[in-house]
Order: structure tokens, then sequence, then C-alpha cells
């Protein structure tokens, strides 16, 4: 088992730097570095997904495992632990990805905020009202993972 704790970081690192390895070689064209970059994210979050379930299921269950010798049963503790890593990995998720869309958000809308403005003077506040449309979207996220993170 400790070999497999070995294995799956160097696996992650080959697998993450391969596709990225021919765009150093040689001045690539837009299409080529395109795919090589969706290959690559694809890959990175395969392999953070596999270690994810890998290293919190396995670590978990072990610690738990050791730490059920002085408690009355094993299940409880070995679940507890389990839904406890998995609470903040929920959370980190919520947080996460209401960023990542945020910034998804106010990237479009903000640049489109300002070439209206330019245009015309009266449309600052509609203008507006769609940038921060964007980052609430950031602000629900934080609400959910503090949600997440507080309950029983």
């Amino acid at each position: 088992m400790k070999i497999l704790f070995l294995i799956v970081p160097l696996l992650a690192i080959i697998l993450t730097t391969t596709p990225i390895l021919p765009l150093l070689s040689s001045g690539p064209k837009k299409s080529y570095v395109k795919s090589r970059f969706a290959i690559h994210f694809g890959l990175f979050f395969l392999v953070l997904i596999l270690t994810t379930i890998l290293f919190f299921t396995n670590g978990l269950t072990a610690f738990a495992m050791n730490s059920a010798q002085t408690a009355k049963t094993a299940g409880v503790v070995a679940n507890g632990m389990m839904s406890e890593g998995l609470k903040y990995i929920g959370a980190a998720l919520a947080i996460g990805l209401a960023c990542i869309g945020a910034g998804l958000a106010v990237g479009g809308a903000a640049p489109a905020a300002i070439g209206a403005y330019s245009e015309d003077k009266d449309t600052f506040g509609k203008a507006m009202i769609f940038v921060v449309l964007g980052e609430g979207i950031a602000i629900y996220g934080f609400v959910i993972s503090f949600l997440v993170l507080f309950s029983k």
C-alpha cells in the first residue's frame, strides 16, 4: 500500500506534464496549443479527483480503524471520519467552482459594460447590475461552503 502512495504522485506529475512538453520544444500553431491545453486541463483534474478519492478513502479509513481500537464501534468512527473529509471537499468545491463561475461571468460582463458605457453614458447603471450579478455567484458559493462546513 505504501508503494501506491509513491507511485500515484509520480504518475500524476507524468500525466500532467506530458501534454505540455511538445509545446515547449517548438513554435506550435494556435489550434495545437488549444488541444494540448484541453488535454492537460482534463488530465490534471482527472488525476486530482483520483488522488483525492484514493488518499481520503484509504488514509481516513486507516486512521479511523486505528482510532477504533479505543472506541466502542469501528463503524461509527470510520463513517464519521469519512463524512468529515467529504464535508471539507464539498465546501472547497462549492467555493472554488463558484469563484471560477464568478470570474467567468465578470470576465465577460465587465468588458461589455465598459464598451456600452463608452458608447452611451446612460447605460452605466444597467451595465453595473450585470457585473454585480456575476460577483453574487461567488458570495453564494461562500454561503454554501459555510453551510456545508458548519452543518451537523
